[in-house]
């Protein structure tokens, strides 16, 4: 593939709608844009080597699973040196669903779900707490998400 490729309008709109139904058919998307399936195929592709789009994920309502606790985690470290070990240990931590590496009072923020108080006291004790390197945590339990969307093209 050429470096040379740059984005265009109809890539965008192929991202915008995508982004929306990750399910949805190329030739559904093609008649959308005004172009073939084979060029949204072709498009996708570029994108794709070009790292852009990073494959597709389901969106799961956490809630009707059973976890009904979302909280960010404020990480603050001993040494910001210590990040690569701390992350590869909370890496394997089922709960924690994203790490960020941040600035601002937290060298890390992450993402954790989990099933009700008790669960997220036993993560936050039993697990996150006792990875060496770990200063201490501030935690943020979610009451409501009001959006969560993917940015317009």
């Amino acid at each position: 593939m050429s470096k040379n490729y740059e984005i265009d309008n109809v890539d965008l709109k192929i991202l915008n709608i995508l982004s929306e139904d990750a399910k949805m058919p190329y030739t559904e998307v093609a008649k959308k844009v005004f172009v073939s399936g084979g060029t949204v195929h072709v498009r996708m592709k570029k994108l794709e080597e070009m790292g852009i789009v990073k494959g597709t994920t389901l969106k799961i309502d956490y809630g009707k699973l059973g976890y009904d606790i979302t909280c960010f985690l404020g990480i603050y470290l001993e040494k910001s040196s210590l990040y690569d070990r701390v992350v590869n240990e909370l890496k394997e931590i089922p709960e924690i669903a994203t790490i960020r590496y941040t600035t601002g009072n937290y060298n890390i923020f992450c993402k954790i779900y989990c099933k009700d108080t008790q669960h997220l006291k036993d993560v936050l004790h039993d697990k996150i707490q006792k990875v060496d390197g770990i200063e201490s945590t501030e935690t943020f339990i979610s009451l409501e998400e009001s959006v969560n969307k993917h940015l317009s093209f």
